[in-house]
């Protein structure tokens, strides 16, 4: 067995007088690490910003971010390089690494700063180049850029041209589809926060953050190690529940660990709930959430639903495996008293950090600076109650300024979106 599933509901008492119960039923997910003898090959594209405020330091630090990417790939992987600007083009096509040094020479060459930002055309040729090498292989993509996106010009009722943003998250979500995994890094504090969060949370990745220059070779390495251990790829959570359990209709199931993201359900033939996971790593837990509601049932032990993970595995170029199933209990009593797990709390808590943010994110925009600040302090306090400092004071930093009267720099607001959706001392 490759796949680690366990859950656990946050009180597994279930008062057999009550006619409806509310619990949260928390999945780990990840694949076992002693069943790999060998590293996956890694397929990776690099699609890089070069409009013109890339110029100097900026695209500098970034060929030395991807310089190192270079030398920690291994024979047998392979890379592709798109650079972006006004247009964008392929200038490493698809290759298996066997000159290391003579990628790196073209990508000093050709990588200069001048132009625009079509992120999508970027995006667009990076997904072709990516489709050229999945064969038994991680395919992942590292989209870095500075600003946003080209948006279409509006007159009246019409849209004018191309929306870029709009093409972007298009293109994520086939390359979800295509088994592709989109990381996106905000470069600075200009770029599109929504944007490039919403292109990683379709795509499975994780949105990062260059605030400074230099910091551009730590993010890249961070991200690199995350791709290095994955085991297996194309990942779905199969979730079906009993009758008289059933999920609850808005948002009912988001993940929270390594990073928080609200995850589409799509409904199977069966009735049962399909939620792509994308990628598994074999060191990092995938902790899935799932806002569930249970009807009246009979006393005693019973099981609720089963859980099982549908899944590639490149190593033996074998697809649509299914681990085996497992069942999820509660127990139903007579004379109830709670019986919370305290594991189980720490992933709520983490999901209500990242939705009161988004909650005073919501606020900010409609020009409600108290409420806003409110929610803040909220978020801040939540992020205490499980030992994440870092976001706390983050957090509390722009309640703070806010409560001061001042504005949210876009430094704030992007430390702030990142703070919501990870765990910042780690």
């Amino acid at each position: 067995m490759k796949v680690k599933l366990l859950s656990a509901l946050n009180d597994n008492n279930v008062d057999v007088a009550q006619t409806s119960s509310q619990r949260q039923l928390a999945m780990t997910i990840s694949a076992i690490a002693g069943e790999f003898d060998q590293n996956l090959p890694l397929n990776l594209c690099l699609i890089l910003d070069r409009s013109g405020s890339m110029h100097g330091q900026p695209i500098k630090t970034v060929i030395q971010a991807v310089e190192g990417l270079i030398d920690r790939l291994k024979i047998g992987d392979r890379i592709s390089v798109v650079a972006f600007s006004g247009s964008a083009e392929v200038i490493i096509p698809n290759q298996a690494i066997e000159d290391p040094e003579s990628i790196k020479s073209q990508i000093k060459s050709k990588l200069s700063a001048s132009g625009g930002t079509a992120i999508a055309e970027g995006l667009e040729l990076g997904i072709t180049e990516l489709m050229k090498g999945t064969r038994g292989a991680v395919s992942q993509a590292f989209l870095l850029t500075d600003g946003h996106g080209e948006s279409s010009l509006r007159i009246w009722k019409w849209d004018i041209g191309r929306d870029d943003n709009k093409r972007c998250l298009k293109l994520a979500q086939k390359a979800a589809k295509l088994n592709l995994t989109i990381n996106t890094f905000g470069f600075g504090n200009s770029w599109n926060q929504d944007l490039l969060e919403k292109i990683a949370d379709v795509g499975g990745g994780t949105l990062a953050h260059i605030e400074h220059p230099e910091q551009a070779v730590e993010q890249f390495s961070r991200l690199f190690g995350r791709i290095q251990s994955i085991g297996l790829t194309n990942a779905y959570l199969l979730l079906s529940l009993v009758p008289n359990v059933r999920l609850a209709e808005l948002k009912p199931i988001a993940q929270v660990a390594p990073d928080t993201i609200e995850l589409p359900v799509e409904r199977e033939a069966d009735g049962s709930f399909a939620v792509r996971l994308g990628d598994l790593m074999q060191d990092v837990e995938r902790v899935v959430l799932a806002n569930i509601y249970l009807g009246q049932l009979p006393e005693g032990k019973q099981a609720i639903g089963h859980l099982q993970i549908r899944y590639d595995d490149p190593l033996v170029n074998q697809e649509g495996l299914l681990s085996p199933l497992v069942p999820v209990y509660a127990d139903v009593v007579r004379a109830y008293q709670p019986d919370s797990n305290p594991q189980v709390q720490q992933s709520i808590l983490a999901l209500a950090k990242y939705r009161q943010t988004q909650l005073a994110e919501a606020k900010l925009l409609q020009g409600d600076r108290t409420g806003a600040a409110t929610m803040l302090q909220t978020a801040a306090k939540t992020a205490l109650q499980i030992g994440d400092k870092g976001a706390a004071t983050v957090l509390q930093s722009s309640a703070t300024r806010l409560q001061a009267g001042e504005e949210l720099s876009e430094a704030d607001l992007k430390k702030t979106r990142i703070a919501s959706k990870t765990v910042l001392q780690e």
